[in-house]
């Protein structure tokens, strides 16, 4: 079949894999959630090779994402595996979450679904990013933002560009704690999240998160 192709996961994959440098530095296994097209993983497992990187993605998607793996031919891409936010997920085990551009797409029970799942299946201590655009404190970062926002919305009512302090106090719950804001070209953000025993987690004042300089 011929690859699908999305201009934004061109555009995006030089500087997340920057982050991904500093923050997935120790060898170890990548769940990626909403692998899309498969460029990501194809990417990223390139210049990463010392990670395991694990697509998946919902049924729809699974036969592009294998076809970008089978063109790649690496040896640290595992076959894309299916994965609804909402329904079943791995068995735990992973080092390493990844997921972008989701969790505006994502209805709100879905983002609270994938926050719950990803903290299932990470060991303590690990880590996981989320790349996008985000709001904070109850305001958009930038008028484009705004303007994306309100087209998902007009689209469909349940999506929408995510606060950055609602995640942070759903993701407290789960035992997941954001530790680095980091900005990001296009009026993005890439939030990174720490694995730990929930009940070592701080009370969500939005200290946990670093404000980007």
């Amino acid at each position: 079949m011929e690859k699908p192709f999305a201009p934004s996961a061109e555009q995006n994959r030089e500087p997340i894999l920057q982050v991904l440098r500093a923050w997935f530095d120790r060898p170890g296994t990548v769940l990626e959630v909403g692998s899309g097209t498969g460029q990501h993983a194809v990417h990223f497992a390139r210049h990463l090779p010392h990670l395991i990187w694990q697509p998946s993605d919902v049924q729809a998607h699974v036969q592009g994402i294998e076809a970008w793996r089978a063109e790649a031919g690496l040896e640290n891409i595992l076959p894309a595996r299916i994965l609804d936010a909402s329904g079943p997920w791995p068995e735990a085990g992973f080092d390493y979450a990844f997921t972008a551009n989701t969790a505006h797409i994502m209805h709100w029970p879905e983002v609270l679904a994938m926050l719950a799942g990803v903290s299932r299946v990470l060991r303590a201590g690990g880590v996981f990013a989320m790349y996008g655009p985000f709001a904070r404190s109850g305001r958009h970062t930038a008028p484009s933002n705004a303007a994306f926002d309100q087209a998902l919305r007009l689209s469909d009512p349940g999506m929408g560009v995510r606060d950055m302090d609602d995640l942070d106090r759903e993701g407290l719950k789960q035992g997941l704690q954001i530790v680095c804001v980091v900005p990001m070209p296009a009026d993005n953000f890439t939030l990174i999240w720490r694995r730990t025993r929930q009940e070592d987690a701080e009370p969500s004042t939005g200290s946990s998160l670093r404000r980007p300089s």
